[in-house]
């Protein structure tokens, strides 16, 4: 391991983060009188948070300031996992520095505050914090915190500090493949900062677009900035306990299931249809479009996005959940695209809505967004991969002899990709059981037994939905844990697994699981 070289670049990336924390600052004054008290305590600790941040990252950066070499494969691993880590660590604190409150008669503790980050950057949008919109429970400089946290790791930390840096070679190649999400993430060939700037170019694009329609649709300047945050990144932090269903707008549900639905996709498709190669730049934007249209991946996102819907809406009718098509229709398909892109914004409670409802919710909280998207999730192309993989074994089982290569969109994918696609599966099924079993034996039984609504039978349900909702980074659960609901009564060591299946969801498993092999760390 090159211990200069990763000191140098976490140093870096400690100043990026505790620098970014200054956007917050502005929103602890009113427009109009003086803070209250309340802010100008969140005020402070967003700075002392900056001053420890920046600490950290001169500290770093002078231990690795002899550093030589590029960036490994190795170092790419290091940096990845460490670095979400440490960027998690550092976003707790201004939760803490603030006095923030869990609830109106507990303040976060260090696990809380960790929790609430880490979620934030890995756009999971699962929350301890029950009262959103008391500001003595949580300043509005420390809510605009918690939510652009979410902007800064939808597109990716490591893919901006790629962007940002210019002298990193072929490292930033490295560094991007270990964080841009999904099996197939060679989509992007240009040089590689080139390639990282186009890609959040498009993402602030994309921002700026639908804070300027939140604004139009009446949401405050706040609002509209905190929920472009969430839509985008996919991770469904709102300002209101209600999430999305506070505002009762359908314009602003169809707005939001729109943008979902594009943060769902593979940027990469974006970067091929803005960037263009020399012969594409000739063609009409129809031509372009196409790019998207004929893409394998996206075309089964959005079919079974429809299915879901179909299925969804038809189920809520037969119930008797709503008397009307429409209303039925407006909110089953928000959900469903909600829950898929692994966004988890509510417009109702839909922990609510019968069984097979919820059963149909907690399949699709594993499929996730697009690969190279925000989304987080299996990802619909491991799926769709692994659907082949299993028609061929198959079909090998009557017809040894048969040789067939593993194709995708007219292509055909290198033999490892096989191999790839089902060790990753293999793996979120183990660490879901295994984290789901140890989640039901360390979670007490006192958070059902005095529940109304809830009773012991169903804490084995309640803890499988925790860690699919953060294996998936998705946010809300089931049961006790939807849309109304939240985390906080969950055990300390409880949220510190949850906190790390946030991590391991969001970096794809491998750059973090590396971290726990001695071996990793030795130089040869």
């Amino acid at each position: 391991m090159n211990w200069p070289l990763l000191f140098k670049l976490l140093g870096m990336l400690s100043l990026l983060v505790g620098g970014s924390m200054v956007l917050s600052l502005p929103w602890a004054f009113p427009a109009v009188g003086v803070a209250s008290e309340f802010e100008v305590r969140g005020f402070q600790g967003i700075l002392a948070a900056m001053a420890v941040s920046l600490s950290v990252g001169g500290a770093l950066s002078w231990l690795g300031r002899k550093s030589q070499g590029t960036i490994l494969h190795k170092e790419a691993l290091a940096i990845v996992g460490l670095g979400w880590l440490l960027a998690g660590i550092l976003g707790a604190l201004p939760f803490l520095f603030s006095g923030t409150m869990r609830t109106p008669e507990i303040p976060m503790t260090v696990i809380d505050a960790l929790f609430e980050s880490i979620s934030g950057f890995t756009t999971t949008g699962a929350s301890v914090l029950s009262e959103l919109e008391d500001p003595k429970m949580i300043p509005k400089c420390i809510m605009f915190w918690r939510c652009f946290t979410h902007w800064l790791g939808g597109m990716g930390i490591i893919v901006l500090f790629v962007a940002l840096l210019g002298h990193l070679g072929g490292g930033g190649k490295a560094l991007m493949q270990r964080e841009v999400p999904g099996p197939l993430n060679d989509t992007v060939k240009p040089r590689v900062r080139e390639a990282a700037l186009i890609m959040w170019k498009i993402y602030v694009g994309l921002s700026v677009v639908l804070f300027i329609l939140f604004c139009l649709l009446g949401m405050s300047y706040f609002d509209s900035l905190c929920h472009t945050f969430g839509t985008l990144a996919t991770g469904g932090f709102s300002t209101y306990n209600k999430s999305i269903g506070h505002f009762n707008s359908i314009s602003i549900e169809m707005t939001i299931t729109l943008f979902m639905l594009i943060a769902g996709t593979n940027f990469s498709l974006f970067y091929l249809m803005m960037s263009g190669q020399p012969v594409l730049r000739k063609e009409r934007w129809h031509r372009r479009i196409a790019i998207l249209i004929k893409d394998t991946e996206w075309k089964v996102y959005i079919s079974v996005l429809l299915v879901a819907t179909f299925i969804l809406t038809g189920n809520l009718l037969f119930k008797g959940v709503y008397d009307s098509l429409g209303t039925a229709l407006r909110h089953a398909s928000f959900i469903s695209v909600s829950i898929m892109t692994t966004t988890g914004f509510g417009s109702e409670d839909f922990s609510q809505w019968g069984e097979f409802a919820k059963g149909l919710l907690l399949l699709m909280m594993f499929v996730g967004g697009c690969a190279g998207s925000t989304g987080g999730g299996i990802k619909v192309v491991r799926f769709i991969l692994f659907f082949k993989v299993m028609v061929m074994e198959v079909e090998r089982a009557f017809r040894p002899k048969v040789i067939r290569s593993l194709r995708l969109g007219g292509e055909n994918l290198p033999d490892s990709l096989r191999h790839d696609v089902v060790v990753y599966f293999s793996l979120i099924l183990f660490i879901f059981i295994s984290s789901w079993m140890t989640l039901n034996v360390i979670e007490p039984d006192t958070q059902w037994a005095m529940s109304q609504t809830h009773t012991e039978a169903e804490k084995l349900l309640d803890c499988a939905s925790a860690v699919a909702a953060t294996l998936n980074n998705i946010g809300p659960g089931l049961g006790v844990l939807g849309p109304a609901s939240n985390f906080s009564e969950f055990s300390q060591q409880g949220k510190l697994l949850l906190t790390l299946l946030m991590l391991l969801g969001r970096l794809e498993l491998f750059a973090v699981l590396v971290l726990f092999f001695p071996s990793f760390w030795r130089y040869q």
